[in-house]
Order: C-alpha cells, then structure tokens, then sequence
C-alpha cells in the first residue's frame, strides 16, 4: 500500500500508529518464533551443559523456522531478527566459553535502545513520531503539532519501559551470576520478559491510543 492510501485508510494519529505497531509486533506466530530458539538454548545447557551442543540446537530450531516461513511464502523478517540475534550470541558465547554471554547482545542491545528512546524524548523526537511520518510520507511533519508530539512521547515512554525493566534485571544476573543457575535464570527472564512485557507495553499504548483522536493532518487555517 502507498503512503498516499494509508493516509487515507488511517485518518487520525491514533489510527495511523495502531496500524503500524501492529505491522511491527509479528502477530501469535513471531512471538512464539522469537521465543523458541532461547527456550532449546536454555534447555539445551541445563541438559547437557554443552555450550556447543545448545548453540547449534537453537541456531538450528531458528533456520528451521526460516525455512518454514519462505516455504510458505510468508515474511521471514521477524525469524531474520530472531535469527541474527541468536547469530551475534552464539559469537560472544563461542568467544569467551561461557554460555551466560549468550545473552549478553541481548542486555546491551536493550540497553542502547532505552538510551536512545530516551534521548529522542529529551529532544522532543520521539520516536514514535516517525511511525506517523512513515504513514504520511513526510518523516518530520508531525513535529510541526505540539498535541503530536506530546502523544508520541507518551507512547514512546511506553516503548522504552521494557527495554528498561530487562537491563534492570537482567544485567545484575548476568554480571554477578555463574554456571547453570545464571543460563537458567537469564533464559526465563528472556522469555518472560520478552514478548509477555512488549506485549504490556503494546496493550498500554492501545490503551492510550484509545482514548483520542488527533488528525493526521492539522486543519488548516482559513486565508
């Protein structure tokens, strides 16, 4: 679809916004992709507490899900996601032997993101406001409405909250924890803190789309 006929299917701010988090959570079916290959990792360690053998299971689980997408003909982009972060720890692992740093790019990747989400809101940015100028085509408009901006700064609050709330948790466990009791730990907090927090986060941020109806494009005044 163009950006001309989304701008006309979603009329207001609110609209325009649910639609493309929509497009970015992946659906029941990236959720569950996103969370097996961590839940073969974590069982597989416990299990064998082989980092080799935990590695190549749940790279394998991810390209197995690869595959079943392209068959199928579906976007593979959330697998992709999914299977390059598994890619970049697998490598931190393999390098210093510890299986814990499986999940170190995880931390750090959540970690730059809150740092940027919080910049773009210190700056009056927010990110969430680009998703309306992917709507409109216009990237920066939406920076001209006050009322906008300060809508996509709520939301992007809301965004950056489990970003937050993983690092919080997470990093202590990975900087003071050791063996398997530090790979299960991290694994669960992965997972539950994984999709069941974003999925929080969206359900708040509809919540709060809910509530208003701010036009797209402000009226324009009469000459």
């Amino acid at each position: 679809m163009s950006a001309e006929a989304e701008e006309v299917a979603h009329d207001t701010v609110e609209a325009a916004v649910r639609a493309q988090l929509a497009k970015a959570f992946g659906g029941v079916r990236g959720i569950i992709e996103a969370a097996v290959p961590t839940i073969a990792f974590t069982l597989s360690w416990i299990i064998t507490e082989d980092l080799k053998t935990s590695l190549i299971v749940s790279i394998s689980l991810a390209v197995l899900l690869l595959l079943a997408r392209l068959a199928q003909r579906s976007t593979p982009q959330f697998v992709i996601n999914s299977l390059i972060g598994i890619a970049i720890g697998a490598f931190f692992a393999s390098r210093t032997g510890d299986a814990k740093d499986y999940f170190l790019p995880g931390i750090l990747w959540n970690a730059g993101y809150s740092v940027a989400m919080l910049l773009s809101i210190v700056t009056r940015w927010p990110v969430v406001g680009f998703l309306i100028g992917s709507v409109t085509g216009d990237p920066t408009a939406w920076h001209k409405d006050p009322g906008i901006v300060k809508l996509c700064v709520k939301l992007t609050w809301l965004l950056m909250l489990p970003c937050v709330v993983r690092v919080a948790v997470q990093l202590p466990v990975w900087l003071m924890g050791g063996g398997d009791e530090a790979v299960a730990a991290l694994g669960l907090a992965k997972i539950a803190m994984g999709w069941p927090l974003q999925v929080a986060a969206l359900g708040a941020m509809l919540w709060l789309l809910g509530k208003g109806r701010t036009p797209i494009k402000p009226p324009v005044a009469p000459a």
